[in-house]
C-alpha cells in the first residue's frame, strides 16, 4: 500500500507553534504507523515536540504490525488507542474488513487478530497506557460484557465506549434504538471490572431529557466509581488536520466540508470560523447545572432533529 506525499514536517510543527493553548495531539489513520519511514521521520518528531511542550499525545492504531515499531513510539507517547469490537478472530475477520477493497482471507485475519492481542498485552506489560474503544451498534450491543472482559485480560487501563452513528464509514449501518442503547450500557455497568476506568462519550442521554429512564441512566453514570461521561470534543475544542492535503475539519466523522486549510490559515483562525458557523450554533449550548455541552451534530441529527437544547434545562 502506498500513500500520497505528506505535508512537510516543518509546516506541521510551525502551525502547532501558532496555537497558544494546545493541550493534546492525536495521530490517527487508517493505520498511521503503516510505513516505518513515517514512524521515524514524522510520528516520532511530532511526539518528541509534544513532549517538550508538555502536550499530551495519543496514537490511534490497530496494533496489527510488528511490535518493534510501536516500541519506538512508546517512550514519547501518553496513550495508545485501539478499537476493539470483537470476541474472537472470526469476529475480527467479519467486522474489520467489511469495507476492504480486496478480499482478506481468514488465515490472514487470524494472524492479524492474534498479533493485535499479543502486541496489546506486551505494550501494557511494558508500561504503556493502552485504551481500547468499543462501539455500540447492532452487532455489539448485546456483547459488550464479553468484549470488556477481553479488553481487561489484555491489560488495557481504560475502556472507552461510544454509540456508532450512521456517518462516514458507518453510513450504511442501521441505528441502535435508544432502548437498546440504554439496556446495553446498563448491562455493561452491571458486569464490568470496577477497577478499570470506563469512559463513555457521544451518548444521546442528557440531564434535561424528559424520559425518566434517560435520567436514571445519567444518574447512574454519575454515581458509578471509575466511570466518566465526557462532553464530546467535536466542534468544541478539537480540529482534525489531514497531513496529506492540509484541509482542516471540525469533526471526526460527520459529512461536513473542510473549514479551511493550514496552507492559508492559522488554526486559531479556522476554529474561530467554526464558532460563528450556523451549524455550530445549532448545538452550541452549555448547561452549568449539569456540566453538559449537549449533543454534537451526529447525536442531534440521529435522535434530536427537532429539539432545541438551548431552551431546555437540567431536571436532575
Amino acid at each position: 500500500m502506498t500513500e500520497g506525499p505528506h505535508i512537510p514536517l516543518s509546516v506541521i510543527l510551525n502551525k502547532l507553534d501558532q496555537v497558544e493553548h494546545l493541550e493534546t495531539i492525536s495521530l490517527t489513520g487508517g493505520e498511521p504507523s503503516y510505513h516505518i519511514k513515517i514512524v521515524k521521520d514524522y510520528m516520532l518528531p511530532i511526539l518528541k515536540y509534544a513532549r517538550e511542550r508538555g502536550i499530551r499525545t495519543q496514537i490511534n492504531s490497530n496494533l496489527t504490525l510488528d511490535l518493534e515499531r510501536y516500541e519506538l513510539l512508546a517512550p514519547y507517547l501518553d496513550v495508545m488507542h485501539i478499537s476493539f469490537n470483537y470476541l474472537n478472530a472470526d469476529d475480527f475477520h467479519q467486522v474489520g474488513f467489511v469495507n476492504a477493497q480486496r478480499t482478506v482471507g481468514q488465515d490472514t485475519a487470524t494472524r492479524m487478530y492474534e498479533r493485535m492481542v499479543n502486541n496489546t498485552i506486551a505494550l501494557s506489560k511494558g508500561g504503556l497506557y493502552v485504551s481500547a474503544e468499543s462501539m455500540i451498534n447492532t452487532r455489539t450491543h448485546e456483547k459488550l460484557p464479553q468484549i470488556h472482559q477481553l479488553i481487561d485480560e489484555m491489560g488495557c487501563k481504560r475502556h472507552e465506549v461510544h454509540p456508532m452513528y450512521a456517518s462516514s464509514f458507518a453510513s450504511h449501518l442501521p441505528m441502535v434504538s435508544l432502548d437498546e442503547l440504554r439496556a446495553s450500557i446498563h448491562g455493561l455497568l452491571d458486569s464490568r471490572n470496577r477497577d478499570m476506568w470506563m469512559l463513555f462519550g457521544t451518548l444521546p442521554f442528557f440531564a434535561c431529557n424528559e424520559l425518566e429512564a434517560d435520567r436514571l441512566l445519567v444518574k447512574r453514570l454519575r454515581e458509578e466509581p471509575n466511570v466518566t461521561v465526557r462532553n464530546d470534543p467535536d466542534g468544541r475544542n478539537r480540529l482534525n488536520i489531514s497531513t496529506f492535503t492540509g484541509e482542516v475539519f471540525v469533526t471526526d466523522f460527520a459529512n461536513e466540508p473542510p473549514l479551511g486549510s493550514i496552507h492559508q490559515d492559522e488554526l486559531d483562525t479556522i476554529f474561530a470560523r467554526w464558532e460563528s458557523n450556523p451549524l455550530n450554533q445549532r448545538v452550541n449550548c452549555f448547561c452549568t447545572a449539569a456540566s453538559c455541552c449537549g449533543p454534537n451534530l451526529l447525536v442531534a441529527d440521529s435522535y434530536y432533529k427537532t429539539v432545541d437544547f438551548k431552551k431546555r434545562q437540567a431536571l436532575i
